[in-house]
């Protein structure tokens, strides 16, 4: 029941312009609006989000953002400060103008952004409005990115080779390897990027997409280095509308294949809308997927693959296999995949917003991440929340298939997905009245009202 009087407020959302942020943003704000505030998007031209996805939000373009950026070769430290450089100005313009518009009868309460557009704190001060950030990954990777400056001045980073499996000084269960660096940038650049997005400064609040039940002790480290509240409100996809704010065209037709299917028979494949491999670990995967002998919806992403359009590389006789017992799409409905009683397993990259969807479903996990943290979400699938196994040898046909085995066949995986399930149902118990992320909804709510 929307609650009276709150219609005229007006939040504005400033999304970072990927996917794995998008998303998240885009359900925050389609909760904020079933509880009665207007919504307003002020995008980039890089990326922008599909307007008719969200018929009852406004949505503004801020003029001359647009990019050349190339996730495979460009430099993301420079694209991050060049967006946020261009953003500026034609922000503050933007929004100014917005005020204008609305009056004092429908003002903007306050500006919710990306961490990684910080530059919207400054634009908020100037316009003496107030802002809230969002962050889009976990707790403990903040805590983990955040620590990467202290482990620097202490000597443990950069650390050699031999180092890579040991345990990081108070960051259980992480090792070296597990550290959430970005592969896009050096080191020292990388750092900037963890100082700009850790601090608050003039903020009011810091909202998670995460969830008490699996992170009561990161969030609480960070609540005390706060001085400010922090909300953790996630799963964000579990309590909006559902809508999709998907960049890239969904192919529903794996979901007659998949009505097909035996339940929990199915291992479901997807790296995201990053990651990137090469002609051979194509091929390995395949035949990985093939000889395990268990059928699977395999995500191939167009442009993904170094020197490929898309699957044509592959032999004809793998072809021919991977029809028998497969299927292959160019993007997917994830949320409805890992939904269907049968899918029983999710080879992911282990992004954050593709590892909530897979434990919010019980849906056990094989982690293959590849940077950033990706790399902090696979330990904990696998090593706190216990419902998933690593794939961390290079992709080879026979550690694919023995790993998929694991977790579908053997007694290792039917314990996963009990736990899987029981995991499940806390976090649904989180989302309804009385649970741990509707209070924290409603106390957020009840903040942006007194602003």
């Amino acid at each position: 029941m929307e609650r009276q009087g709150k219609r005229r407020r007006r939040v504005v959302l400033v999304p970072w312009p990927f996917q794995g942020h998008i998303n998240p943003i885009l359900q925050l704000g389609s909760i904020l609006h079933s509880n009665g505030f207007s919504v307003t998007v002020v995008h980039t031209q890089y990326n922008p989000p599909d307007p008719s996805s969200h018929p009852d939000f406004s949505f503004l373009s801020l003029p001359d953002t647009s990019s050349d950026y190339n996730v495979l070769t460009g430099d993301a430290l420079d694209f991050v400060l060049q967006l946020n450089a261009k953003c500026k100005a034609r922000s503050r313009e933007c929004l100014a103008e917005v005020m204008r518009q609305q009056g004092s009868d429908n003002g903007i309460a306050c500006i919710i952004y990306d961490e990684y557009m910080f530059l919207s704190e400054e634009t908020a001060k100037d316009l003496n409005l107030p802002s809230i950030i969002l962050r889009t990954s976990t707790a403990s990777n903040f805590l983990a990115r955040t620590a990467l400056i202290q482990l620097k001045t202490e000597g443990h980073i950069p650390f050699p080779e031999s180092r890579s499996q040991d345990p990081v000084p108070k960051l259980y269960p992480l090792r070296f390897k597990d550290l959430p660096f970005s592969i896009f940038a050096n080191l020292e650049n990388f750092l900037q990027i963890v100082s700009k997005t850790s601090n608050s400064k003039t903020s009011s609040a810091i909202i998670h997409n995460t969830i008490n039940c699996l992170e009561n002790s990161s969030l609480a480290k960070i609540q005390q280095q706060c001085q400010i509240p922090i909300f953790p409100i996630g799963p964000m996809h579990k309590i909006a509308s559902a809508s999709s704010s998907s960049l890239s065209e969904e192919d529903s037709s794996c979901l007659a294949w998949l009505h097909k299917q035996s339940c929990n028979s199915v291992i479901y494949v997807s790296l995201g809308t990053i990651a990137f491999m090469d002609v051979k670990e194509l091929v390995e995967m395949a035949w990985g997927l093939t000889n395990s002998r268990q059928p699977f919806l395999w995500v191939v992403r167009p442009g993904s693959v170094h020197g490929a359009e898309w699957i044509e590389v592959l032999p004809k006789s793998l072809k021919e296999n991977i029809e028998e017992r497969g299927y292959i799409v160019k993007w997917a409905p994830q949320k409805k995949v890992l939904a269907h009683n049968a899918v029983g397993g999710f080879l992911s990259h282990c992004g954050w917003n593709s590892t909530l969807e897979s434990i919010c479903e019980g849906v056990p996990m094989i982690c293959r991440p590849c940077f950033e943290d990706q790399r902090v979400n696979a330990r904990y699938v696998s090593h706190v929340w216990n419902v998933g196994l690593e794939l961390e040898s290079e992709l080879e046909r026979g550690e694919i298939e023995r790993t998929i085995r694991r977790l579908m066949v053997d007694e290792e995986g039917k314990e996963m997905r009990k736990r899987g399930k029981n995991l499940k149902e806390r976090i649904e118990f989180c989302i309804k009245e009385g649970g741990s992320s509707n209070n924290s909804l409603n106390k957020l709510i009840e903040m942006i009202m007194s602003f």
